[in-house]
């Protein structure tokens, strides 16, 4: 009713001028302050484990293959992805710049759901590489080749940049005429709606929709692929084989399971069945906790990778005491 009260009276939308303003995290209380410092701590490992992740790969002969490549672009795409909220929120809590303009709110937005609708692809074509790799063995050359990786790579990227442009056209096409105050540490589709004054409702459906394409269409393709995958693996004689093949996967379900699943909490479900709080706490998880926790799942269930990452401080070694 107040949208529309807010639409029929016709107001410019003056945040373009104005901005927003952002909710702080955390206050002043010593928790708050001891949460604050696990949020940063759990950031800086965050970008430290996905960075080595990427020079692992590429620094190691023996990770060259479409599995490792995947990842690399994986923890890529993580580092990007944390780094669009965190930091503003650190430099919001330490110097009080919670304010943010109206530009600085639109790229924000883009790029959050660019990286994260990239992540939700790349994560369903890791499936995928699983499936080839697992289930046809002998044309796993010819199906994950080189170029076959490097234009599935390109998908996920252009999936989620395609996604991001038509959702932050449309969220800032609203005027914002009433509170400039997002109830939330950084500019989201669904706490930004909340400030507009006009009818939303049809946008929401929409909004809905994508949800559906981008979060439950990879899902679906994910969970038919690992039921083929252990299908196959249960059919296999090697005991070796089968438990290499379950650890791979299980790693990959892990970390699908803790990136969908607040994802499709926070857009999936109706509005009313969450609070801008539980909003908050929802989305520490998957913009700081998840991107820590990839290259741990990854490193500590991977032969490959640790033997890789013992090779390297085994040369680092050498390199001091020489």
């Amino acid at each position: 009713m107040e949208n529309s009260t807010w639409a029929g009276r016709g107001h410019w939308n003056h945040s373009s001028t104005t901005g927003f303003i952002l909710t702080s995290l955390f206050n002043e209380s010593r928790m708050h302050l001891f949460l604050f410092s696990m949020v940063v701590v759990i950031y800086t490992l965050a970008m430290a484990g996905n960075a080595s992740m990427v020079l692992l790969i590429w620094a190691d002969a023996r990770l060259h293959t479409p599995m490792y490549f995947l990842l690399s672009q994986l923890s890529l795409l993580d580092i990007f992805f944390t780094s669009v909220t965190v930091p503003k929120m650190v430099a919001g809590f330490l110097f009080g710049w919670i304010s943010i303009s109206f530009g600085g709110c639109g790229a924000q937005m883009f790029f959050f759901m660019f990286l994260g609708a990239a992540e939700c692809i790349l994560l369903a074509l890791m499936a995928y590489d699983r499936y080839v790799a697992i289930c046809n063995p002998l044309r796993y050359p010819v199906l994950m080749s080189r170029q076959t990786c490097l234009l599935l790579v390109a998908a996920s990227w252009l999936g989620g940049s395609l996604n991001a442009s038509i959702q932050t056209a449309l969220t800032l096409q609203f005027p914002y005429c009433g509170s400039r105050k997002i109830a939330h540490f950084f500019c989201e589709v669904p706490s930004l709606l909340r400030l507009a004054c006009a009818d939303t409702a049809t946008y929401e459906q929409v909004l809905f929709v994508t949800g559906v394409v981008v979060l439950l269409v990879p899902i679906a393709f994910i969970t038919t692929s690992y039921a083929l995958i252990l299908g196959a693996v249960l059919r296999m004689h090697s005991v070796e084989g089968r438990q290499k093949a379950l650890a791979t996967c299980s790693s990959h379900l892990a970390v699908v399971n803790l990136f969908y699943g607040p994802l499709v909490y926070t857009y999936m479900l109706p509005a009313s069945y969450h609070s801008p709080r539980q909003d908050d706490v929802v989305s520490v998880f998957y913009t700081v906790l998840t991107p820590m926790l990839n290259p741990v799942i990854y490193s500590l269930r991977n032969k490959e990778v640790t033997g890789a990452m013992k090779k390297v401080i085994g040369k680092c070694g050498v390199a001091r005491t020489a």
